[in-house]
């Protein structure tokens, strides 16, 4: 069976990853209580149930608070730490009064932004860095020292990215000593641009983002692990109602139901395997708390072994609502 990138470079096999956004309740200052701590040991110890052992964080996540809370539970089990993957992002700040929101991957914020997630989750280490969107000012000999500094302290041991495309990428990684491993996309059955850009649906310069420079092809080129943010595409096609969509969305969601049945499966798996049955061994991350819906996405490893390429154009193209060209 073909590995997935990360697996090549010893990181990890985990295929599918848990988001930990949900962590730590609303996006505000309250302070995190007992009954978030509860909530993020259920859907870890779901998690790890179901053989996910990878876990991805961004120090904004419910303000800090989705870092604490995972902190939390490290303190209390120490073994778990050397068990799992931890991720985390970095670079986009919030408004400060008259300042606006803004991304900033200058070497001093970063080194400061690591050291805070490093406090928050109460670990000496974390195993990948992204930087978090891309930032027009980026330098990247100053995100160079950045990460060596962070490298050699033994603070992080591997460098992403997320949301970046092909050209971007390489700017980047010029100026590096090491391979960057991740570049984490938005991307489901919902969110297409990947695919349609791949069969050249759409001409126009620009039209497909970071998937109109050939980003799927240059990381599997490169070995470097895609991700795949919100690709459950929040419920759309698994479970939630679909009464004010459109004919495509209503139609997909049956079609989803149907495959479920006849594989004996969930929703979330059918959704789920359809992105991995891609060649480039995306690796989703699951964006829930809700126990039951991580349990669900488990089997999505059987079935994106076992979906045919039929089944696969089935739900694309339905999906798109437009056959292909």
């Amino acid at each position: 069976m073909k590995q997935m990138p990360l697996q090549k470079r010893g990181i990890s096999s985990s295929r599918l990853a848990l988001g930990c956004m949900g962590f730590g309740g609303g996006w505000n200052q309250e302070p995190i209580t007992k009954e978030h701590i509860i909530q993020a040991e259920k859907a870890i110890d779901t998690a790890l149930s179901a053989g996910i052992t990878f876990f991805d964080h961004a120090d904004i996540y419910t303000m800090g608070k989705a870092e604490k809370v995972f902190g939390e539970i490290l303190q209390s089990n120490h073994a778990l730490r050397e068990k799992i993957v931890i991720q985390s992002k970095c670079g986009i700040r919030f408004p400060e009064g008259n300042i606006p929101g803004r991304y900033d991957f200058s070497k001093d914020y970063i080194i400061q932004s690591v050291d805070g997630i490093l406090s928050r989750l109460g670990t000496e280490y974390i195993d990948i860095l992204l930087l978090h969107r891309p930032d027009p000012l980026m330098d990247p000999e100053d995100v160079a020292e950045a990460f060596d500094s962070l490298k050699q302290a033994g603070k992080v041991k591997y460098f992403g990215v997320s949301n970046m495309n092909a050209s971007q990428m390489k700017f980047l990684q010029s100026n590096l000593s090491d391979p960057l491993v991740v570049n984490q996309l938005e991307m489901s059955l919902s969110h297409l641009d990947w695919v349609d850009h791949g069969v050249h649906v759409n001409q126009k310069a620009g039209e497909n983002g970071y998937f109109s420079d050939g980003i799927l092809e240059y990381c599997q080129m490169e070995d470097i692990q895609i991700q795949a943010w919100s690709p459950l595409a929040k419920g759309k096609f698994s479970g939630r109602s679909v009464i004010n969509e459109n004919d495509s969305v209503a139609k997909t969601a049956h079609l989803v139901k149907k495959l479920a049945q006849e594989k004996e499966t969930t929703l979330e798996a059918i959704v789920l395997g359809w992105l991995m049955k891609h060649p480039a061994k995306i690796q989703p991350v699951i964006g829930t708390t809700n126990p039951t819906r991580i349990k669900a996405s488990a089997d999505a490893i059987r079935i994106a072994e076992t979906m045919t390429r039929e089944e696969w154009y089935t739900l694309y193209i339905s999906s798109r609502g437009v056959k292909l060209p």
